[in-house]
């Protein structure tokens, strides 16, 4: 392993786990000997890191030198905290640990008033039901929107019949209870909402549709909202 990536995963083991961590944790979870860590830390110390804590004691990440320091109001930490708990109920591993390690990148370049009301936030997410993990990977729908290719999807619709078409994927929607793909699809020429527990099996292409993607995208909210009540009009995220 390259020294910069060992310095990498050190960096967010400080993060993520709870501190004060020890040494022998720290070394067992970046995969060194702890002559070893102790060089690394000081490394990082080095490069601007500031880490409480000693050999014997435990280590604690106070500022990290890969994010400037955060200031929000405690509302803000509240609607954050709460955001990201929402997140963790989508019942998709990438996304769930996508989300744990943005709340401690966040929460370590707090201060320590707001860490605390951070870490014990008055909001908080429960789900009775939650979702299914989905069947399929997610990640490659969630590429092929950001590089705007189309795919190929195996789908299986309500009568059970399936059938193999390429789409434009535009976005995923959580529902309550299931993932939903918007796309443009070639076969209709038209645009299709297609459930992703239906969908069997997926091939990214190499077709292109850039820069297609946003104003397609725009279009087909702006059909899905049209006569639709102002309580369930579907708002973009980032508008």
């Amino acid at each position: 392993m390259a020294r910069s990536d060992r310095l990498f995963r050190l960096l967010q083991a400080l993060r993520t786990l709870p501190s004060p961590v020890t040494a022998a944790s720290l070394a067992e979870e970046t995969g060194v000997s702890l002559r070893s860590l102790y060089r690394d830390i000081d490394s990082l110390r080095a490069a601007g890191a500031v880490i409480d804590g000693e050999r014997g004691f435990g280590y604690r990440l106070t500022e990290d030198i890969a994010l400037p320091p955060q200031t929000f109001t405690r509302l803000e930490i509240e609607a954050l905290v709460l955001g990201l708990a929402e997140v963790q109920h989508m019942g998709e591993p990438a996304l769930v640990a996508a989300a744990g390690a943005v709340l401690s990148k966040v929460t370590a370049t707090l201060p320590d008033r707001l860490q605390r009301q951070a870490l014990h936030a008055v909001s908080q997410v429960y789900r009775f039901d939650r979702r299914d993990p989905p069947t399929v990977d997610v990640g490659l729908l969630r590429e092929a929107c950001w590089q705007e290719h189309a795919v190929v999807i195996g789908y299986v619709d309500a009568e059970q019949r399936r059938s193999d078409r390429q789409v434009l994927p535009l976005a995923i929607v959580y529902l309550e209870r299931v993932l939903v793909l918007l796309a443009w699809c070639c076969l209709r020429q038209d645009f299709r909402k297609f459930r992703v527990d239906r969908i069997t099996d997926i091939q990214v292409t190499e077709v292109s549709f850039r820069p297609r993607r946003v104003p397609m995208l725009r279009d087909f909210v702006a059909i899905l909202n049209a006569g639709a009540p102002e309580t369930s009009k579907m708002i973009l995220s980032g508008q």
